[in-house]
Protein backbone atom coordinates (compact mmCIF):
# COMPACT_ATOMS: atom_id res chain seq x y z
CA UNK A 1 0.00 0.00 0.00
CA UNK A 2 1.20 3.61 -0.98
CA UNK A 3 2.02 5.76 1.47
CA UNK A 4 2.46 9.60 1.81
CA UNK A 5 4.35 10.89 5.44
CA UNK A 6 2.82 14.35 6.38
CA UNK A 7 5.52 15.66 8.69
CA UNK A 8 4.15 18.09 11.17
CA UNK A 9 5.52 21.74 11.87
CA UNK A 10 2.13 22.74 13.68
CA UNK A 11 -0.10 24.23 11.75
CA UNK A 12 -3.74 24.15 12.41
CA UNK A 13 -4.35 22.52 8.13
CA UNK A 14 -1.55 19.32 9.24
CA UNK A 15 -4.30 17.07 9.36
CA UNK A 16 -6.54 18.54 6.76
CA UNK A 17 -3.53 17.76 4.38
CA UNK A 18 -3.45 13.70 5.63
CA UNK A 19 -7.19 13.78 5.17
CA UNK A 20 -7.08 15.12 1.66
CA UNK A 21 -4.85 12.81 0.17
CA UNK A 22 -6.85 10.15 2.10
CA UNK A 23 -9.88 11.36 0.10
CA UNK A 24 -7.42 10.61 -3.19
CA UNK A 25 -7.53 6.59 -1.75
CA UNK A 26 -4.04 6.74 -0.53
CA UNK A 27 -2.92 5.95 3.32
CA UNK A 28 -1.24 9.25 4.65
CA UNK A 29 0.03 9.58 8.23
CA UNK A 30 1.23 12.47 10.40
CA UNK A 31 4.64 12.38 12.21
CA UNK A 32 6.24 14.90 14.77
CA UNK A 33 9.08 17.14 12.49
CA UNK A 34 11.21 16.12 14.44
CA UNK A 35 11.11 12.22 12.99
CA UNK A 36 14.72 10.53 12.81
CA UNK A 37 14.73 9.90 8.88
CA UNK A 38 15.73 6.20 9.74
CA UNK A 39 12.02 5.59 10.50
CA UNK A 40 10.99 7.26 7.14
CA UNK A 41 8.84 4.25 5.17
CA UNK A 42 6.66 6.08 2.48
CA UNK A 43 6.45 7.00 -1.24
CA UNK A 44 6.37 10.65 -0.96
CA UNK A 45 6.33 13.40 2.28
CA UNK A 46 4.58 16.66 3.03
CA UNK A 47 6.15 19.21 5.00
CA UNK A 48 3.11 20.77 6.84
CA UNK A 49 2.76 24.96 7.14
CA UNK A 50 3.51 26.22 11.01
CA UNK A 51 3.23 28.74 13.12
CA UNK A 52 6.89 29.68 13.76
CA UNK A 53 9.39 31.65 11.68
CA UNK A 54 11.84 30.20 10.21
CA UNK A 55 14.00 32.26 12.06
CA UNK A 56 12.09 32.09 15.25
CA UNK A 57 14.93 31.02 18.02
CA UNK A 58 13.23 27.84 18.77
CA UNK A 59 11.39 26.79 15.40
CA UNK A 60 11.47 23.34 14.48
CA UNK A 61 14.16 22.74 11.76
CA UNK A 62 14.96 19.19 10.88
CA UNK A 63 17.48 19.80 7.90
CA UNK A 64 18.72 15.96 8.29
CA UNK A 65 15.30 15.15 7.27
CA UNK A 66 15.46 17.21 4.21
CA UNK A 67 19.32 16.18 3.50
CA UNK A 68 17.62 12.60 3.68
CA UNK A 69 14.97 13.20 1.48
CA UNK A 70 17.49 15.06 -1.30
CA UNK A 71 19.26 12.23 -0.75
CA UNK A 72 17.23 9.01 -1.81
CA UNK A 73 15.24 11.37 -3.73
CA UNK A 74 11.51 11.11 -2.05
CA UNK A 75 9.16 13.20 -3.89
CA UNK A 76 8.54 15.70 -1.38
CA UNK A 77 6.28 18.82 -1.37
CA UNK A 78 6.73 21.65 1.04
CA UNK A 79 3.29 23.89 2.31
CA UNK A 80 4.03 27.30 3.78
CA UNK A 81 6.67 26.78 6.75
CA UNK A 82 7.13 23.76 4.76
CA UNK A 83 8.67 25.96 1.72
CA UNK A 84 10.74 27.90 3.62
CA UNK A 85 12.11 25.16 5.34
CA UNK A 86 13.09 23.79 2.28
CA UNK A 87 14.03 27.26 0.91
CA UNK A 88 16.35 27.71 4.74
CA UNK A 89 18.00 24.44 3.69
CA UNK A 90 18.84 25.08 0.15
CA UNK A 91 20.67 28.44 1.21
CA UNK A 92 17.57 30.82 -0.10
CA UNK A 93 16.40 33.76 2.20
CA UNK A 94 13.17 34.45 3.77
CA UNK A 95 11.42 37.77 4.18
CA UNK A 96 10.11 38.29 7.96
CA UNK A 97 7.11 39.76 8.49
CA UNK A 98 5.68 39.91 4.61
CA UNK A 99 1.97 38.77 5.76
CA UNK A 100 -0.70 37.26 3.80
CA UNK A 101 -4.21 36.46 4.81
CA UNK A 102 -6.98 35.31 3.34
CA UNK A 103 -7.80 34.42 -0.54
CA UNK A 104 -5.30 35.18 -2.73
CA UNK A 105 -5.10 35.00 -6.92
CA UNK A 106 -2.02 33.57 -8.01
CA UNK A 107 -0.69 33.00 -11.71
CA UNK A 108 0.23 29.79 -12.59
CA UNK A 109 3.31 28.69 -15.23
CA UNK A 110 3.11 25.18 -17.15
CA UNK A 111 4.13 22.93 -14.83
CA UNK A 112 2.46 19.13 -14.64
CA UNK A 113 1.90 20.21 -10.72
CA UNK A 114 -0.80 22.58 -12.31
CA UNK A 115 -2.32 20.16 -15.15
CA UNK A 116 -5.88 21.14 -15.26
CA UNK A 117 -6.03 24.13 -13.28
CA UNK A 118 -6.94 27.52 -14.52
CA UNK A 119 -3.74 30.20 -15.13
CA UNK A 120 -5.21 32.21 -12.44
CA UNK A 121 -6.21 30.71 -9.37
CA UNK A 122 -7.50 31.42 -6.52
CA UNK A 123 -5.91 29.97 -3.14
CA UNK A 124 -5.72 30.62 0.37
CA UNK A 125 -2.72 32.15 2.32
CA UNK A 126 -1.84 32.27 5.71
CA UNK A 127 1.54 33.10 6.23
CA UNK A 128 3.82 35.94 8.20
CA UNK A 129 7.24 35.44 5.80
CA UNK A 130 7.50 34.54 2.43
CA UNK A 131 10.53 34.01 -0.30
CA UNK A 132 12.80 36.63 -0.57
CA UNK A 133 15.41 35.34 -2.56
CA UNK A 134 15.62 31.56 -4.24
CA UNK A 135 18.01 29.40 -3.70
CA UNK A 136 20.33 28.30 -6.66
CA UNK A 137 18.73 25.52 -8.71
CA UNK A 138 14.75 26.65 -8.36
CA UNK A 139 12.41 28.13 -10.37
CA UNK A 140 9.64 30.33 -9.33
CA UNK A 141 6.35 28.41 -11.11
CA UNK A 142 3.57 30.37 -9.52
CA UNK A 143 3.17 33.98 -8.42
CA UNK A 144 0.81 35.94 -5.88
CA UNK A 145 0.97 39.77 -5.89
CA UNK A 146 3.14 39.81 -2.94
CA UNK A 147 5.51 36.79 -3.10
CA UNK A 148 6.43 33.80 -5.20
CA UNK A 149 3.42 31.49 -4.97
CA UNK A 150 5.26 28.08 -5.84
CA UNK A 151 8.20 27.07 -6.64
CA UNK A 152 10.34 24.21 -7.99
CA UNK A 153 13.89 22.33 -7.80
CA UNK A 154 14.68 21.75 -11.23
CA UNK A 155 15.75 18.27 -11.97
CA UNK A 156 14.25 16.84 -8.91
CA UNK A 157 10.78 16.00 -7.48
CA UNK A 158 11.05 18.92 -4.85
CA UNK A 159 7.95 21.01 -4.43
CA UNK A 160 7.20 24.03 -2.16
CA UNK A 161 3.90 26.26 -1.74
CA UNK A 162 3.22 29.21 -0.26
CA UNK A 163 -0.22 28.40 -0.26
CA UNK A 164 -2.43 26.18 1.43
CA UNK A 165 -4.07 23.23 -1.17
CA UNK A 166 -5.48 21.19 1.45
CA UNK A 167 -7.95 23.89 2.70
CA UNK A 168 -11.38 24.21 0.89
CA UNK A 169 -10.70 27.96 -0.01
CA UNK A 170 -8.35 26.83 -2.38
CA UNK A 171 -11.02 25.87 -5.21
CA UNK A 172 -8.81 23.52 -7.18
CA UNK A 173 -6.21 22.62 -4.01
CA UNK A 174 -7.48 18.79 -4.21
CA UNK A 175 -6.83 18.45 -8.08
CA UNK A 176 -2.92 19.92 -7.11
CA UNK A 177 -2.54 17.45 -4.55
CA UNK A 178 -3.64 14.88 -7.27
CA UNK A 179 -1.12 15.72 -9.58
CA UNK A 180 1.75 15.85 -7.02
CA UNK A 181 0.66 12.12 -6.10
CA UNK A 182 0.29 11.41 -9.92
CA UNK A 183 4.28 13.16 -10.42
CA UNK A 184 5.21 11.23 -7.78
CA UNK A 185 3.82 7.70 -9.29
CA UNK A 186 1.73 6.68 -5.75
CA UNK A 187 -0.99 4.16 -6.78
CA UNK A 188 -4.47 4.89 -5.63
CA UNK A 189 -4.86 1.79 -3.08
CA UNK A 190 -6.78 3.18 0.26
CA UNK A 191 -10.52 3.13 1.23
CA UNK A 192 -12.16 4.37 4.31
CA UNK A 193 -12.96 0.82 5.07
CA UNK A 194 -9.47 -0.15 5.69
CA UNK A 195 -9.36 2.67 8.55
CA UNK A 196 -12.94 0.82 10.04
CA UNK A 197 -10.83 -2.59 9.77
CA UNK A 198 -7.49 -1.47 11.52
CA UNK A 199 -9.43 0.47 14.36
CA UNK A 200 -11.19 -2.66 15.21
CA UNK A 201 -7.55 -4.57 15.21
CA UNK A 202 -5.93 -2.16 17.35
CA UNK A 203 -9.45 -1.97 19.77
CA UNK A 204 -8.56 -5.71 19.90
CA UNK A 205 -5.60 -5.76 20.58
CA UNK A 206 -5.69 -2.95 23.55
CA UNK A 207 -8.72 -4.34 25.19
CA UNK A 208 -9.62 -8.10 24.37
CA UNK A 209 -11.69 -9.94 26.23
CA UNK A 210 -11.84 -7.39 29.57
CA UNK A 211 -14.42 -4.31 29.93
CA UNK A 212 -14.59 -1.08 28.86
CA UNK A 213 -16.91 2.19 28.89
CA UNK A 214 -17.44 4.61 26.15
CA UNK A 215 -18.10 8.14 27.04
CA UNK A 216 -21.57 7.88 25.01
CA UNK A 217 -22.48 11.62 24.40
CA UNK A 218 -25.29 10.86 21.58
CA UNK A 219 -23.42 12.84 18.96
CA UNK A 220 -22.13 11.38 15.38
CA UNK A 221 -18.55 11.08 17.24
CA UNK A 222 -19.12 9.07 20.08
CA UNK A 223 -22.20 6.92 18.51
CA UNK A 224 -19.38 5.90 15.91
CA UNK A 225 -16.77 5.08 18.26
CA UNK A 226 -19.68 3.13 20.17
CA UNK A 227 -20.76 0.88 17.41
CA UNK A 228 -16.94 0.06 16.25
CA UNK A 229 -15.56 -0.66 20.02
CA UNK A 230 -19.19 -2.46 20.24
CA UNK A 231 -18.37 -4.65 17.47
CA UNK A 232 -15.10 -5.78 18.95
CA UNK A 233 -16.00 -6.07 22.49
CA UNK A 234 -19.75 -7.15 22.09
CA UNK A 235 -21.32 -7.04 25.66
CA UNK A 236 -18.00 -6.05 27.50
CA UNK A 237 -18.94 -2.52 26.24
CA UNK A 238 -20.99 -0.01 28.91
CA UNK A 239 -22.02 3.59 27.64
CA UNK A 240 -22.41 6.11 29.83
CA UNK A 241 -24.06 9.21 28.86
CA UNK A 242 -23.80 12.14 31.70
CA UNK A 243 -26.90 14.13 32.13
CA UNK A 244 -24.78 17.31 33.34
CA UNK A 245 -27.41 19.82 32.73
CA UNK A 246 -26.30 21.63 29.96
CA UNK A 247 -27.79 19.55 27.42
CA UNK A 248 -29.80 20.36 24.56
CA UNK A 249 -33.45 20.48 24.64
CA UNK A 250 -34.87 16.27 24.50
CA UNK A 251 -31.19 15.70 24.08
CA UNK A 252 -31.26 13.07 27.21
CA UNK A 253 -34.88 11.40 25.49
CA UNK A 254 -32.96 11.43 22.26
CA UNK A 255 -30.38 8.84 23.44
CA UNK A 256 -32.20 6.82 25.44
CA UNK A 257 -34.66 6.49 22.77
CA UNK A 258 -31.95 5.62 20.17
CA UNK A 259 -29.52 3.51 21.86
CA UNK A 260 -31.25 1.58 24.73
CA UNK A 261 -31.53 -1.46 22.50
CA UNK A 262 -28.18 -1.58 20.75
CA UNK A 263 -25.79 -0.52 24.09
CA UNK A 264 -26.04 -0.93 27.36
CA UNK A 265 -26.70 2.46 28.21
CA UNK A 266 -25.83 3.87 31.61
CA UNK A 267 -27.83 7.55 32.40
CA UNK A 268 -26.35 9.26 34.93
CA UNK A 269 -28.10 12.28 36.90
CA UNK A 270 -24.94 14.66 37.60
CA UNK A 271 -26.61 18.29 36.79
CA UNK A 272 -26.23 19.44 40.37
CA UNK A 273 -22.17 18.50 40.76
CA UNK A 274 -21.52 19.81 37.67
CA UNK A 275 -23.51 23.34 38.25
CA UNK A 276 -21.58 23.59 41.98
CA UNK A 277 -18.79 22.85 40.36
CA UNK A 278 -19.16 25.91 37.79
CA UNK A 279 -20.17 28.15 40.02
CA UNK A 280 -19.70 31.98 39.27
CA UNK A 281 -17.34 30.80 36.30
CA UNK A 282 -17.32 32.78 33.12
CA UNK A 283 -13.86 32.18 31.88
CA UNK A 284 -14.19 29.79 28.86
CA UNK A 285 -11.05 27.45 29.21
CA UNK A 286 -12.33 27.24 33.13
CA UNK A 287 -15.26 25.79 31.83
CA UNK A 288 -13.79 23.28 29.53
CA UNK A 289 -11.53 22.36 31.92
CA UNK A 290 -13.80 21.74 34.89
CA UNK A 291 -16.35 19.88 32.92
CA UNK A 292 -13.41 17.23 31.27
CA UNK A 293 -12.47 16.64 35.10
CA UNK A 294 -15.55 16.34 35.90
CA UNK A 295 -16.98 13.98 33.01
CA UNK A 296 -13.36 11.89 34.43
CA UNK A 297 -14.12 11.26 37.95
CA UNK A 298 -18.04 10.04 36.37
CA UNK A 299 -16.62 7.96 34.22
CA UNK A 300 -14.03 6.39 36.96
CA UNK A 301 -17.07 6.42 39.56
CA UNK A 302 -19.00 3.86 36.80
CA UNK A 303 -15.96 1.89 36.00
CA UNK A 304 -15.35 0.80 39.44
CA UNK A 305 -18.78 -0.06 39.59
CA UNK A 306 -18.48 -2.53 36.42
CA UNK A 307 -14.99 -3.34 36.73
CA UNK A 308 -14.33 -1.48 33.37
CA UNK A 309 -10.32 -0.37 33.01
CA UNK A 310 -10.42 1.14 29.78
CA UNK A 311 -12.56 4.09 28.56
CA UNK A 312 -13.46 4.78 24.86
CA UNK A 313 -13.79 8.53 24.08
CA UNK A 314 -15.38 9.73 20.17
CA UNK A 315 -12.28 12.45 19.93
CA UNK A 316 -11.80 13.45 16.52
CA UNK A 317 -9.04 15.67 15.20
CA UNK A 318 -10.06 19.10 15.10
CA UNK A 319 -10.62 18.42 18.89
CA UNK A 320 -7.66 17.72 19.03
CA UNK A 321 -5.21 19.97 16.49
CA UNK A 322 -7.17 22.92 18.81
CA UNK A 323 -6.50 21.99 22.27
CA UNK A 324 -2.57 22.59 21.27
CA UNK A 325 -1.94 19.05 21.33
CA UNK A 326 -0.10 18.15 18.44
CA UNK A 327 3.55 18.90 18.27
CA UNK A 328 4.80 22.70 18.01
CA UNK A 329 0.67 23.53 17.30
CA UNK A 330 -0.95 26.47 19.62
CA UNK A 331 -3.69 25.95 21.80
CA UNK A 332 -6.93 27.54 20.16
CA UNK A 333 -9.54 26.08 23.00
CA UNK A 334 -9.27 23.46 25.13
CA UNK A 335 -11.64 20.54 24.17
CA UNK A 336 -13.05 18.55 27.41
CA UNK A 337 -12.15 15.47 26.21
CA UNK A 338 -8.28 16.79 24.84
CA UNK A 339 -6.95 19.57 26.57
CA UNK A 340 -9.62 19.58 29.25
CA UNK A 341 -8.58 16.09 31.15
CA UNK A 342 -6.82 15.80 33.97
CA UNK A 343 -3.76 14.84 34.31
CA UNK A 344 -3.90 11.57 34.81
CA UNK A 345 -6.84 9.68 35.73
CA UNK A 346 -7.70 6.48 37.29
CA UNK A 347 -8.02 3.91 33.64
CA UNK A 348 -5.37 1.41 32.29
CA UNK A 349 -6.35 3.14 28.75
CA UNK A 350 -7.88 5.99 26.91
CA UNK A 351 -8.95 4.55 23.31
CA UNK A 352 -9.81 6.97 20.63
CA UNK A 353 -10.20 5.16 17.22
CA UNK A 354 -11.31 7.89 15.66
CA UNK A 355 -8.39 10.90 16.64
CA UNK A 356 -7.03 11.22 13.21
CA UNK A 357 -10.80 11.45 11.35
CA UNK A 358 -12.42 14.94 10.42
CA UNK A 359 -16.01 15.31 11.13
CA UNK A 360 -16.93 14.68 7.70
CA UNK A 361 -14.82 11.37 7.35
CA UNK A 362 -16.49 10.43 10.28
CA UNK A 363 -20.12 10.73 9.02
CA UNK A 364 -19.01 8.54 6.59
CA UNK A 365 -17.79 5.70 8.83
CA UNK A 366 -21.58 5.82 10.79
CA UNK A 367 -23.18 5.98 7.12
CA UNK A 368 -20.93 2.43 6.75
CA UNK A 369 -21.89 0.76 10.63
CA UNK A 370 -25.37 1.57 9.89
CA UNK A 371 -26.22 4.30 11.87
CA UNK A 372 -29.43 6.64 11.46
CA UNK A 373 -29.21 9.76 9.43
CA UNK A 374 -30.56 11.44 12.46
CA UNK A 375 -27.62 10.38 14.24
CA UNK A 376 -24.88 10.76 11.23
CA UNK A 377 -26.49 14.12 10.33
CA UNK A 378 -27.01 16.00 12.84
CA UNK A 379 -25.59 19.30 13.90
CA UNK A 380 -22.08 18.83 16.40
CA UNK A 381 -22.63 20.33 20.02
CA UNK A 382 -19.60 19.74 22.05
CA UNK A 383 -18.83 17.88 24.80
CA UNK A 384 -19.42 20.97 27.48
CA UNK A 385 -22.89 21.39 26.04
CA UNK A 386 -24.53 24.89 26.62
CA UNK A 387 -21.95 26.44 29.00
CA UNK A 388 -19.44 27.33 25.93
CA UNK A 389 -22.52 28.92 24.42
CA UNK A 390 -23.16 30.93 26.95
CA UNK A 391 -20.33 34.02 27.98
CA UNK A 392 -21.78 34.25 31.10
CA UNK A 393 -22.13 32.60 34.13
CA UNK A 394 -23.54 29.00 34.21
CA UNK A 395 -27.00 28.87 36.02
CA UNK A 396 -30.21 27.89 35.47
CA UNK A 397 -31.72 30.53 33.63
CA UNK A 398 -29.03 31.23 30.98
CA UNK A 399 -29.05 27.74 30.18
CA UNK A 400 -32.82 27.92 29.82
CA UNK A 401 -32.48 30.30 27.37
CA UNK A 402 -29.62 29.41 25.41
CA UNK A 403 -31.69 26.11 25.48
CA UNK A 404 -34.74 27.47 24.21
CA UNK A 405 -33.46 29.51 21.70
CA UNK A 406 -31.35 27.10 20.01
CA UNK A 407 -34.39 24.93 19.89
CA UNK A 408 -36.45 27.71 18.01
CA UNK A 409 -33.23 28.32 15.83
CA UNK A 410 -33.46 24.66 15.25
CA UNK A 411 -37.24 23.70 14.28
CA UNK A 412 -37.34 26.82 11.85
CA UNK A 413 -34.61 25.93 10.28
CA UNK A 414 -36.21 22.73 10.02
CA UNK A 415 -39.40 24.27 8.85
CA UNK A 416 -37.47 25.96 6.32
CA UNK A 417 -35.62 22.94 4.67
CA UNK A 418 -32.84 24.59 5.57
CA UNK A 419 -31.66 22.39 8.41
CA UNK A 420 -30.23 19.61 6.44
CA UNK A 421 -28.52 22.67 4.20
CA UNK A 422 -26.06 23.78 6.39
CA UNK A 423 -22.94 21.82 8.73
CA UNK A 424 -24.20 23.25 12.46
CA UNK A 425 -26.12 25.96 13.64
CA UNK A 426 -26.76 26.79 17.39
CA UNK A 427 -27.75 29.59 19.77
CA UNK A 428 -25.33 31.70 21.83
CA UNK A 429 -26.40 33.90 25.00
CA UNK A 430 -23.91 36.93 25.10
CA UNK A 431 -23.91 38.29 28.71
CA UNK A 432 -24.44 42.15 27.22
CA UNK A 433 -28.02 44.06 28.04
CA UNK A 434 -29.20 46.19 25.59
CA UNK A 435 -32.57 48.10 25.82
CA UNK A 436 -35.57 47.11 24.40
CA UNK A 437 -39.46 48.69 24.72
CA UNK A 438 -41.83 45.21 25.61
CA UNK A 439 -45.59 46.17 26.10
CA UNK A 440 -44.66 50.45 25.67
CA UNK A 441 -42.26 49.95 28.53
CA UNK A 442 -38.41 50.26 28.80
CA UNK A 443 -36.86 46.72 29.55
CA UNK A 444 -32.72 46.27 30.23
CA UNK A 445 -32.68 42.64 28.47
CA UNK A 446 -30.65 39.92 27.12
CA UNK A 447 -28.85 39.27 23.78
CA UNK A 448 -29.12 36.19 21.58
CA UNK A 449 -26.69 35.93 19.04
CA UNK A 450 -27.36 33.02 16.50
CA UNK A 451 -24.36 30.89 14.55
CA UNK A 452 -25.28 29.04 10.90
CA UNK A 453 -22.30 27.84 9.42
CA UNK A 454 -21.06 25.38 6.16
CA UNK A 455 -17.75 23.65 6.92
CA UNK A 456 -16.62 20.27 5.92
CA UNK A 457 -13.83 19.74 8.49
CA UNK A 458 -14.83 22.08 11.04
CA UNK A 459 -10.78 24.03 10.45
CA UNK A 460 -12.63 26.22 8.40
CA UNK A 461 -16.21 27.49 8.46
CA UNK A 462 -18.52 30.55 6.36
CA UNK A 463 -21.08 31.67 7.73
CA UNK A 464 -24.63 30.50 6.00
CA UNK A 465 -26.46 33.52 4.12
CA UNK A 466 -30.26 32.79 5.25
CA UNK A 467 -33.03 34.39 4.01
CA UNK A 468 -33.89 37.64 5.41
CA UNK A 469 -37.45 36.74 6.40
CA UNK A 470 -36.05 33.12 7.90
CA UNK A 471 -33.88 35.00 9.92
CA UNK A 472 -36.70 37.46 11.05
CA UNK A 473 -39.27 34.99 11.99
CA UNK A 474 -36.67 33.72 14.10
CA UNK A 475 -35.89 36.30 15.61
CA UNK A 476 -39.37 37.15 16.28
CA UNK A 477 -40.25 33.56 18.14
CA UNK A 478 -36.97 34.35 20.17
CA UNK A 479 -38.03 37.56 21.66
CA UNK A 480 -41.49 36.45 21.70
CA UNK A 481 -41.48 33.47 23.73
CA UNK A 482 -38.29 34.04 25.49
CA UNK A 483 -39.35 36.74 28.00
CA UNK A 484 -35.75 37.80 28.69
CA UNK A 485 -34.43 38.68 25.22
CA UNK A 486 -35.26 41.77 23.66
CA UNK A 487 -32.41 41.28 21.10
CA UNK A 488 -31.31 38.69 18.55
CA UNK A 489 -28.11 39.03 16.50
CA UNK A 490 -26.29 36.52 13.66
CA UNK A 491 -22.78 36.12 13.46
CA UNK A 492 -21.37 37.12 10.17
CA UNK A 493 -17.62 36.01 10.59
CA UNK A 494 -16.02 33.29 8.86
CA UNK A 495 -12.99 30.73 10.50
CA UNK A 496 -10.92 32.15 10.65
CA UNK A 497 -10.77 34.61 12.61
CA UNK A 498 -13.68 33.40 14.39
CA UNK A 499 -13.68 29.84 15.56
CA UNK A 500 -17.43 28.12 15.06
CA UNK A 501 -17.75 28.14 18.44
CA UNK A 502 -18.25 31.66 20.35
CA UNK A 503 -16.14 30.31 23.68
Amino acid sequence: MSTVLIIDFGSQYTHLIARRIRQLNVYSKVVSSDINPKDIDADAVILSGGPSSIYDENAPLNNTLIAYLVKHNIPTLGICYGMHHIVHYFKGSINKGKKEYGISTITVKDDPLFKNLNKHERVWMSHGDSVEHLPEGFDIIATSDKCPAAIRLKDRMIYALQFHPEVNHTEHGIQLLDNFLDLAEISRDWKMEDFVIEAEQKIKKSIGDKKAIIALSGGVDSSVAAMITAKVIKKNLYAVFVDHGLLRKHEREFVENTFSDSLKLIVVDAKERFFKKLEGITDPEQKRKIIGNEFIKVFEEEAKKIGARYLIQGTIYPDVIESGSTCNSETIKSHHNVGGLPESFDFDELIEPLRELYKDEVRIVGSTLGLPPEVVLQHPCPGPGLAVRITGAVNDENIRIVRDASAILDEELKNSGWHDKVWQSFAVLLEDRVVGVVGDQRKFGRVVALRVVQSVDAMTANFVKLPWDLLERISTRITNEIGEVVAVSYFISHKPPQTIEPC
